[in-house]
């Protein structure tokens, strides 16, 4: 029982397995290599994490969660806010973790396979808010990312919030928001669960 506890987290309400818990090393091996970086835990989910438990979203959002990973901040809005969470990633090979902490949790999500650029703004029609952490680790995801933002505010979601630790090409997309969709962009920082710094996009509030 000791093991086992050492082996996961709680965070922000949640229950996290960490990588070296019996579930994720099965899941891996099942899976296969994550392609995108998205069978790991990435810090910067407590930054989406603290951010939305001090500017929550409304109780039964429809949140769309872009690069989901193992879906950490998707599962926290259902968790915490009742949220009804798409989790899309390019990589099937995510859905199990994503799943996985789901069940965990006690809570569903819809899984999208997905990318970014072929989610059309008359999809972006069916959410309130669209999240994403620790997407823009490319600079060919810029651009990308850029423009779902801008499909996403013409489709009329309510808010569109990307996470990241502060790498250039995050950068270069929340300067470029701020600059032509009227979007805030700004550090953000937590001590607790774990130390965390980075940077916030927000579009649409």
């Amino acid at each position: 029982m000791a093991q086992s506890h050492s082996l996961s987290r709680q965070m922000f309400g949640l229950t996290v397995r960490k990588n070296a818990h019996p579930d994720m090393r099965r899941l891996r091996r099942e899976a296969g290599d994550a392609s995108l970086h998205g069978n790991k835990f990435w810090k910067s989910s407590c930054l989406t994490m603290d951010y939305l438990q001090r500017h929550p979203l409304k109780k039964g959002a429809r949140v769309l969660d872009l690069g989901c990973g193992w879906g950490l901040g998707g599962i926290f809005c259902a968790k915490k806010f009742g949220a009804k969470v798409t989790s899309l990633d390019a990589d099937p090979s995510v859905f199990p973790f994503a799943e996985y902490h789901a069940k965990l949790n006690d809570v569903n999500i819809t899984t999208w396979q997905c990318r970014y650029e072929k989610v059309t703004e008359a999809a972006l029609t069916e959410f309130d808010a669209v999240i994403g952490t620790d997407i823009c680790f490319w600079d060919k995801l810029e651009g990308l990312l850029y423009n779902l933002t801008r499909r996403a505010m013409r489709a009329g979601v309510g808010r569109v919030m990307l996470v990241d630790p502060g790498r250039p090409p995050f950068r270069r997309l929340a300067e470029r928001a701020e600059e032509k969709l009227d979007a805030q962009y700004f550090e953000w920082q937590t001590q607790r669960p774990m130390k965390a710094t980075g940077c916030i996009m927000l579009a649409g509030e």
